[in-house]
């Protein structure tokens, strides 16, 4: 059976223990992961977890298989690399998954912007009509950011109810990875189209 390729993606808002969480829980079910960080989302994980991936593309994801243990299962591609293959819709994952997802980065999403890898990856997602899932942790939300969550695909809050430290919220994170894990697609995208072709 085809493992499923999931992009798990890490912005600069805050929370980035649920994307660390969610990429451990994909692992775990034997998906084939590419894990993508913003210039800001390095600097909040280094200041909310300690976690130092610092340095080339190469050793990033070195420092996050030794991590992880993810070895071939987990990629890292650098979130300027617009020549990645993710970043093409012949070559798009099943599913993408923006945890945490900034407010910026959500707007840049639904109007279409593509500045970075990230932003590309969500926006063929959308247009190869695959699973795209923000996880926004900015409260309260304004008429704008509203608008933008309508625009995309899916959003799943991701609140604790109160601005918890990670070390606090350790238990949350992961009945909420193990919930957005459950809810990716059952089977690779390659299947879905094969089968809807034979209906």
């Amino acid at each position: 059976m085809t493992m499923q390729r999931i992009v798990v993606a890490i912005t600069g808002a805050s929370g980035s223990i649920y994307g660390l969480r969610l990429v451990e829980e994909l692992l775990k079910r034997d998906c084939r992961v590419t894990l993508l960080t913003s210039k800001a989302g390095l600097e909040v994980l280094r200041y909310e977890t300690g976690l130092e991936w610092e340095g080339t593309t190469f050793e990033r994801r070195q420092l996050m298989r030794d991590y992880f243990g993810g070895g071939r299962h987990l990629e890292h591609v650098g979130s300027d690399d617009l020549f990645a293959p993710i970043a093409s819709g012949s070559s798009a994952p099943d599913a993408v998954i923006v945890a945490p997802c900034s407010m910026g980065t959500a707007g840049r999403i639904a109007a279409g912007l593509s500045g970075n890898l990230i932003e590309r990856v969500a926006d063929v997602a959308l247009k190869e009509r695959r699973e795209l899932l923000l996880v926004p942790r900015e409260t309260p939300l304004n008429a704008v950011h509203l608008e933008n969550r309508r625009s995309c695909r899916r959003c799943r809050p991701s609140t604790t109810g109160r601005r918890a430290w990670p070390n606090s919220s350790t238990s949350w994170s992961a009945r909420f990875s193990t919930t957005s894990a459950s809810t990716m697609p059952s089977s690779p995208a390659g299947g879905r189209k094969k089968a809807e072709g034979q209906s």
